[in-house]
């Protein structure tokens, strides 16, 4: 599944140089991920209800082109990664500019944790459409988990 949403950027996403700001990218990859899961029907309050979060070990941003100032744009998600138990996941956001040229990537590595215990959980079974209808990228692979005690 090809998933994608654009954005009308805002003034406050720009910094005096006049173009994005480079945590504002990040945000707008942050939305994107909160929206695929609620289009993949596993939503905030389903967090709530399984008294679960995702959480973000690693983020790594690689800038290609600038977007500038009162310019729109798209990013997607795609699942370079998961766990055999959807515990840990590795998702990559592309951005792009007005003109669908490429202007970011956005690496993150994440996993979903227990609220209650604060420690990471495996998620419930209907989350696992979360990763099972993504887009892959081409160097999709298993993240192999080692257990710690």
């Amino acid at each position: 599944m090809n998933y994608q949403v654009s954005f009308a950027t805002k003034w406050s996403d720009f910094d005096p140089n006049r173009h994005m700001r480079h945590t504002a990218y990040n945000e707008y990859a942050a939305e994107v991920r909160v929206r695929y899961f609620a289009a993949q029907q596993f939503s905030i309050a389903d967090f709530t209800k399984h008294n679960i979060g995702p959480i973000l070990f690693t983020e790594e941003t690689s800038f290609r082109k600038e977007i500038l100032m009162g310019e729109n744009i798209t990013v997607n998600i795609k699942l370079a990664g998961v766990s055999k138990n959807n515990e840990r996941w590795k998702l990559v956001h592309e951005v792009f500019n007005e003109a669908g040229k490429f202007a970011a990537v956005i690496k993150v590595y994440g996993a979903w944790i227990d609220l209650s215990k604060r420690k990471l959980t495996t998620p419930p079974q209907e989350a696992s459409v979360i990763f099972t209808n993504a887009e892959k990228t081409d160097d999709f692979e298993e993240i192999l988990v080692k257990n710690t005690f």
